[in-house]
């Protein structure tokens, strides 16, 4: 897989996670994120898993967290 087609599916990904965001359904939207985690890592692409790793940690943390 040469690196256009790989930014387009990363993409893809991160569009539909954020499209679920969008709607409130974060749980999907953390599930997205999660599949193109485990797609990076299958294309050994450890920057990239680690950027969806991210993304699942500040999406996963409570908008307003207890003080």
């Amino acid at each position: 897989m040469d690196a256009a087609e790989k930014g387009q599916r990363y993409a893809r990904i991160f569009r539909k996670a954020g499209t679920l965001l969008g709607k409130g359904e974060i749980d999907r939207a953390i599930e997205a994120l999660r599949e193109g985690e485990k797609l990076a890592d299958e294309l050994g692409d450890r920057g990239m898993a680690r950027r969806f790793a991210d993304e699942i940690a500040r999406v996963a943390k409570p908008e307003n967290p207890a003080q």
